[in-house]
């Protein structure tokens, strides 16, 4: 079982994701926006950060660099967005495009947070 931070600014997105990845047995915490998500971050212990793009305020990607400058490149951070062009300079271990299937996700979740060493992939 992992502990999961999942980060979105819409609320019916963080209800599927959080009901999906309780069934398989993960903790799932939820945040808002980008600055709800990196004060989660910063006060809480995650094994997971999945973060959407575009955000109001502070974004995805900002969110991204505060986890990396934090000293914990070790935590998986998977990124969705529906204008996935926007992620290609950074280094998401994996990317979904959205909608995407919530099997697909639970797959990455499980083989990011089982692999020894941090592993960049893609879906």
């Amino acid at each position: 079982m992992c502990t999961i931070l999942v980060i979105d600014d819409e609320k019916g997105i963080l209800r599927v994701i959080q009901e999906a990845l309780t069934r398989y047995g993960h903790r799932v915490e939820t945040a808002l926006d980008g600055v709800e998500g990196i004060q989660k971050f910063d006060d809480g212990s995650y094994d997971m950060v999945i973060t959407d793009l575009r955000m109001p305020g502070l974004d995805g990607k900002g969110g991204f660099e505060h986890i990396r400058a934090s000293g914990n490149n070790a935590i998986p951070i998977i990124g969705m967005s529906g204008t996935p062009w926007q992620v290609q300079d950074l280094d998401f271990d994996a990317v979904f495009t959205k909608p995407f299937p919530l099997l697909d996700l639970v797959e990455s979740v499980e083989k990011l947070t089982t692999a020894p060493l941090k592993t960049a992939m893609s879906a």
